[in-house]
């Protein structure tokens, strides 16, 4: 799990000469040295079962284990005691962000309904029989209430950061004009290149998800079934973009709804296969489902691909005036903007929350 608010620390000033804000954490590090010093610790009494708290609220043990355990595989074999301890710190960390996130907008009424959370889930649920479905929770040691739990806070959480983050975003036509005479030779395409989304599915199991319903397949035959069945709603008329983002196993672009941006035509002359399945496609029409190989020669079968082609440019400069230029531009200056007002907004509120993590103090204590 990655964690939402990944900080770095440096020396600082004395703290004589520090704000007042770093003066606390200041005071904090000498409080924890003469604990240290007089080896009797500050440890706040706590339940055993308990890990950390967020503004009193409990982040149990039984939940990050819970993730641990599933982090370790089907062959849940434990790594050695300092490897498994930060992991878990990893893991409680992420927990106690997501807690921060969930209280911050439970605080503006924007917790998912039930309502919200029931067609989620009947979405997560389409591509597999009850049965399928069924053994995919088994495989992941979740029940059916551990997966609503866990939909409801993504939900809510997607809901808080279209209301504080992505609403507020607006990119005007002066922004792509400047971005664009900044950049102008960006959009002097020497070759024909093509715009293409992509849905990928993978039989290696180590790989993560990176989809929004965290759907991985964990063998070749389910690899099969998954593509076969995602191809299946392509030409039922679902959008490409939303199949993508909900079940991709490519994470660099399932966030973006499969989008690959433009790839050069002597690019994809490295997979011919590809090629020519692009090469006769119109815009707006997909592939059949394509073999990913192995590499280096390799022909062993390690997933499954279908591509989009949105368009497909030639060569000479794109000016402008072209929507596809604007929209380009219009999307890149957005997500690049939101990513960075999201990170400024996870720092915000994670300096507003009391936060008392119990499992960091005992392993720093060990130490000692």
């Amino acid at each position: 799990m990655q964690s939402q608010f990944d900080r770095t620390g440096s020396p600082g000033p004395p703290s004589s000469v520090l704000p007042h804000k770093l003066q606390g954490f200041a005071s904090l590090i000498g409080l924890l040295a003469l604990c240290g010093a007089a080896g009797t610790g500050c440890s706040r009494a706590h339940a055993p079962d308990v890990m950390a708290t967020v503004n009193g609220h409990a982040i149990q043990k039984a939940d990050v284990e819970k993730y641990y355990r599933n982090g370790l595989g089907e062959s849940q074999q434990e790594p050695p005691v300092e490897q498994a301890d930060n992991a878990r710190l990893s893991i409680l960390r992420q927990l106690v962000d997501d807690e921060i996130v969930q209280q911050r907008a439970a605080k503006l009424n924007l917790v998912a309904t039930d309502e919200e959370v029931d067609a989620k889930l009947a979405e997560v649920k389409s591509p597999y029989t009850q049965e399928e479905f069924n053994s995919r929770l088994k495989a992941k040691n979740l029940t059916i209430d551990d997966l609503r739990h866990d939909l409801r806070r993504s939900l809510t959480t997607e809901k808080l950061l279209n209301k504080e983050i992505n609403s507020k975003i607006n990119i005007s036509d002066s922004d792509i004009s400047n971005y664009y005479n900044t950049h102008k030779s960006e959009f002097n395409l020497i070759e024909p290149q093509y715009r293409l989304s992509q849905i990928v599915v993978t039989s290696m199991a180590s790989q993560q998800a990176g989809n929004l319903q965290n759907s991985k397949a964990t063998s070749e035959v389910e690899a099969r079934k998954k593509i076969e069945s995602l191809h299946n709603r392509l030409e039922s008329g679902e959008d490409f973009g939303a199949v993508a983002a909900n079940f991709s196993e490519q994470p660099n672009t399932a966030s973006n709804g499969g989008d690959m941006g433009f790839v050069k035509e002597s690019q994809l002359h490295t997979d011919i296969n590809v090629y020519n399945s692009v090469g006769r496609l119109k815009a707006g029409q997909i592939t059949d489902i394509l073999p990913i190989y192995e590499g280096g020669g390799s022909k062993r079968v390690v997933g499954y691909a279908i591509y989009k082609l949105i368009s497909k440019d030639a060569a000479g400069q794109r000016e402008l005036n072209d929507p596809r230029v604007q929209q380009a531009i219009r999307q890149q200056l957005r997500d690049g903007r939101a990513q960075l007002l999201k990170n400024a907004y996870y720092e915000m509120l994670h300096d507003q929350a009391r936060v008392q993590n119990y499992f960091a103090e005992e392993i720093f204590k060990k130490s000692q």
